[in-house]
């Protein structure tokens, strides 16, 4: 178990781990883009991009069963499952498509409606303490609990979700195996077929007629559910890409045909003049952390009128991580809520979350570059179509739509773009997961 000085000290080591970069950067900044020779800086800064330093997945104290093996398998069944929605048509999988790197290939995700944003990938996602684009979720199994719910994606509800379990021989067997008994659900008289505390007005007063015992007997198994598809989700790991085949020949001082030219000084941009590696860092090419980085928004045609209206609790335009960390801190199943399995002291991340920061007006989550080449479309609404654009934003200054952007101008030629993009294509690998747990179980 992590407590508040571990978690503080892992906090103050990424903080470290960014000046680290950042000084390399500055101090490194001449780069001969056409020769595949790197000095000492330079090496280091691939070691640390390497898939080979890839640690295991922290422990989530929230979570006791998040690396138990048998919980994976049973969440690797309910990821699949479809009869877990209100039309039976939608799972885990409907937006999280192991063949598109674990997205969807749309701008906004569809589910029985569609979504307000996009479906970012999930493959190595078990690194991350924060969840969704704006981090409005402090753990994978309280990330895994709103699509269920929400009536734009799966539409259903937590008591039809617990009477599937219940009803189902193999998933109620595996669940109290794993969890430990189910409450009574045949007792229709206490346990209707449909209720929820959200949802429509028939579901939320049948959920206020039960006794709150029962309640908290059915949000537990609801949340025992999420926690089994954290378990499975905490299995998807990216396996080595041509990118990391040419790093670990070069760090063995190996010649390497891994990489073109091309793609080499795609790198050397990339760790170098282009600056990337700054929020990109890291064998999983992101910080985990939430950026304003000047991404359109659709809804903002004026700076003024967002910034007045960002008050509101329908504001004009998406507010992100300043939004997002507010909603965690109030969530029931945040690290310091009833249905965690943590001691206050492994939750600094939540405790001490900085909810007045105006920093973070804008700013959205930092997504992996693994397999970014097959992600499309990009940012949180899909602003982007190609990486070619996406290039071309970040080679310019954006105007500032809401908050103000980080970005500075790079001034990098159009062959400089190429060979950057070039080079993100060579970190596309299948996940490092049996071909079994990438489909749904027979």
């Amino acid at each position: 178990m992590f407590n508040t000085r571990m978690i503080r000290l892992i906090s103050f080591h990424r903080y470290l781990y960014a000046l680290f970069v950042c000084w390399l950067l500055f101090n490194n900044v001449a780069y001969a883009a056409d020769s595949s020779e790197w000095d000492e800086v330079e090496l280091s800064i691939l070691k640390m991009q390497w898939i080979g330093s890839l640690p295991a997945p922290p422990p989530d104290p929230s979570n006791q069963v998040a690396d138990n093996i048998d919980a994976a398998r049973f969440g690797h069944k309910l990821f699949f499952d479809s009869r877990f929605s209100s039309g039976g048509k939608v799972s885990c999988a409907t937006c999280h498509v192991p063949e598109k790197s674990f997205t969807d290939g749309l701008a906004k995700a569809e589910g029985v409606g569609t979504t307000m944003r996009g479906t970012p990938s999930i493959i190595g996602v078990a690194h991350s303490p924060w969840f969704f684009w704006d981090g409005r979720s402090d753990s994978l199994w309280a990330q895994a609990l709103s699509p269920l719910e929400s009536d734009v994606e799966h539409g259903g509800n937590r008591m039809q979700y617990a009477h599937i379990i219940y009803n189902d021989a193999d998933y109620r067997k595996s669940y109290q195996n794993i969890f430990g008994p189910l409450p009574n659900l045949g007792d229709h008289d206490r346990f209707p077929k449909n209720a929820a505390p959200n949802g429509n007005a028939d579901a939320k007063s049948r959920w206020n007629a039960m006794t709150e015992t029962d309640r908290n007997d059915v949000t537990r198994v609801f949340v025992n559910m999420s926690k089994a598809i954290a378990a499975y989700e905490r299995l998807l790991m990216p396996s080595a890409s041509r990118f990391d085949e040419y790093v670990a020949a070069t760090l063995q001082g190996d010649n390497s045909n891994a990489l073109t030219n091309d793609e080499i000084a795609g790198l050397k941009l990339f760790i170098g003049k282009a600056m990337c590696v700054t929020c990109h860092q890291g064998p999983l090419f992101t910080n985990h952390g939430f950026h304003n980085v000047g991404a359109p928004d659709p809804a903002s045609k004026k700076s003024w009128i967002p910034f007045l209206s960002f008050f509101k609790d329908k504001p004009l335009f998406d507010v992100g991580r300043y939004k997002g960390v507010k909603e965690a801190q109030a969530s029931e199943f945040n690290c310091l809520g009833e249905y965690s399995d943590a001691n206050e002291s492994d939750c600094a991340e939540i405790k001490f979350a900085n909810t007045k920061y105006l920093a973070t007006l804008g700013a959205f989550k930092v997504p992996t570059l693994r397999n970014i080449s097959a992600t499309a479309p990009y940012f949180h609404f899909g602003q982007f179509a190609t990486l070619s654009e996406v290039l071309d934003h970040y080679n310019k200054t954006p105007e500032d739509v809401v908050g103000h952007n980080e970005l500075t101008e790079l001034k990098l030629s159009n062959n400089e773009l190429a060979q950057l993009e070039a080079f993100l294509h060579s970190l596309t690998s299948p996940p490092a997961i049996t071909a079994e747990l990438l489909s749904a179980p027979d």
